[in-house]
């Protein structure tokens, strides 16, 4: 009769992370967080760059903060250059919760720029958050590029991490209010009211300054 082996805590998490129910991925996850080990990294930064469930990729990244940040950044670093799309987001949200500033010069211009919405959201959002103070207005410039492009969402995902540089940030807002291009002008002016008003509500925010901008494209009235 063949010798049965129990499974190491890593094959374990690895079969459990693997099931088709959702809930049950959901809880290998917590488990994994709740119990930190440090054989857990490798599957949990596995499984964030293919989880198809959101809920659950946040849970990924919850147990991946739980655990020490030095083995764990130097895991997520070369996701970064992954060509897996999700893998270089999940990556990058994991390391903006962390907050270890040992990856900010892995945040890329190109990471910036990516194609993927996804990825250049998460991009920013770590950039803005992890970027020493010196480098912040070399960071808002970079960030300023980037206005106009996408939906919305993405805008105002945009102009969040644009406010978070403070006086960098609204300086490359007032800077792009004079762009040529009328998207980056209403872009700018929205991201302006937020730095003014973190409150404020980007959409009406955006809605205003497109209609700030249509106004002044508007020929002037012939005087009689």
């Amino acid at each position: 009769m063949t010798e049965q082996h129990p499974l190491d805590p890593a094959s374990r998490l690895r079969a459990a992370l693997q099931s088709t129910a959702s809930s049950a991925r959901l809880q290998a996850a917590l488990t994994a967080g709740t119990m930190p080990n440090p054989c857990y990294i490798d599957v949990l930064v596995e499984q964030s760059a293919v989880e198809p469930d959101f809920f659950v990729r946040d849970m990924l990244t919850w147990a991946l903060t739980r655990h020490d940040a030095g083995p764990t950044v130097d895991r997520l670093l070369p996701e970064l250059r992954s060509p897996v799309a999700q893998a270089r987001s999940q990556a990058l949200h994991t390391l903006s919760k962390i907050g270890d500033r040992r990856a900010w010069p892995a945040v890329s211009p190109e990471l910036l720029r990516d194609g993927d919405p996804e990825v250049a959201r998460a991009a920013w959002r770590a950039a803005a958050g992890l970027v020493p103070d010196e480098e912040r207005p070399a960071l808002a410039r970079e960030l300023a590029t980037q206005l106009g492009r996408g939906d919305r969402e993405l805008q105002r995902s945009l102009s969040r991490a644009i406010a978070m540089l403070d006086d960098a940030g609204a300086a490359v807002a007032a800077a792009a209010a004079h762009d040529a291009d009328p998207a980056v002008r209403a872009h700018a002016l929205a991201t302006a009211r937020l730095i003014d008003d973190p409150d404020d509500d980007f959409g009406a925010a955006i809605r205003e300054a497109q209609r700030i901008v249509a106004l002044q494209a508007s020929p002037a009235p012939a005087e009689g």
